[in-house]
């Protein structure tokens, strides 16, 4: 059971094949048309849209620091309140490349932009898994 970042890192080591992660960083939303029930359970952190805003592809080397990632991440100008991630493997012991991830990617973002977050796995700023349900 993965629960955090840090026990994904460690599930990516342990594959076989090297693996190459997709992160795709979301703010929650409310609609225009937000009811007044709606309204207030968004202000108790409950409810609303997940908004791609920003999304990238790194090796699991190249973000062994979750703090690290957030501050990349900050540097953008983009607010987030979710990061959903992905692991690619790669092939004949190579590391799936940028180039081949973004389709991958592509196709996530828009998953999640359709409300498909299942195969995911959503983190909060601290690296810590959370509950979407």
């Amino acid at each position: 059971m993965i629960s955090s970042y840090t026990d994904l890192l460690k599930a990516a080591d342990a594959e076989p094949a090297p693996q190459r992660f997709l992160f795709v960083f979301c703010r929650a939303e409310l609609p225009d048309d937000a009811s007044s029930e709606e309204k207030a359970a968004f202000a108790n952190g409950e409810g609303g849209a997940l908004t791609p805003v920003v999304c990238v592809d790194k090796t699991p080397d190249e973000v062994r620091d979750f703090g690290a990632l957030v501050e990349e991440s900050r540097q953008t100008g983009q607010a987030w309140d979710v990061v959903f991630v992905a692991a690619m493997s790669g092939r004949g012991g190579m590391q799936p490349s940028s180039d081949e991830a973004q389709q991958p990617l592509t196709m996530m973002v828009e998953s999640i932009r359709l409300g498909h977050v299942g195969n995911y796995l959503p983190l909060d700023q601290k690296g810590q898994a959370v509950s979407l349900g």
